[in-house]
């Protein structure tokens, strides 16, 4: 059984790319943005950001104990799909794949604004990617597969990667890259 993080910047295709995987491999999917509102796991709200603020090892803590417990209940559970910019931050015993999501400014920008984000989180975001924020924290931990979204569908992603992890691909997709 595996258990896959999805990590990326908000507006990158992580959670596009964490369903369609889901459907391909027929892992079980955990949203961490449902997860965190159902547990209550949010510290306190930034309005200054207009965000939430996450305490991370409480959420490490509630979702290894969730994803325990979903193993242990639900016999024959191939594996997890973890959805999340925060996924990332899971201890590396725990995870036994790490895929960044990544893509073009251009097109983060264009997928931000239809997300309805504000001048201010659209600038923060764009800063997270160029600066490879998510990318940088999930290499420190774990072995990353970095998959930029820019000009394939999620679901053509999925299908390549599904392949990937069931070990039935050849050769090398520049869409692709394993550090």
């Amino acid at each position: 059984m595996k258990i896959i993080a999805i990590t990326g910047t908000p507006g990158t295709g992580k959670t596009a790319l964490a369903r369609e995987l889901s459907l391909f491999t027929h892992y079980e999917l955990v949203d961490v943005a449902s997860f965190i509102k159902k547990h209550r796991i949010s510290k306190e709200y930034d309005k200054n950001r207009k965000t939430q603020v996450i305490d991370i090892n409480k959420l490490n803590k509630a979702l290894i104990r969730a994803v325990k417990a979903k193993i242990t209940q639900k016999k024959g559970i191939k594996g997890i799909i973890i959805d999340s910019h925060l996924s990332h931050f899971l201890p590396s015993a725990f995870i036994d794949a790490c895929i960044v999501t990544t893509c073009s400014l251009k097109v983060l920008r264009k997928r931000l604004a239809l997300k309805g984000y504000n001048a201010s989180k659209i600038r923060e975001n764009l800063d997270s990617e160029i600066f490879d924020t998510c990318l940088s924290e999930a290499a420190e931990k774990h072995k990353i597969l970095v998959v930029d979204t820019s000009k394939k569908s999620a679901k053509t992603l999925a299908k390549e990667l599904s392949a990937k992890i069931s070990g039935k691909s050849s050769g090398s997709d520049p869409n692709l890259v394993r550090t």
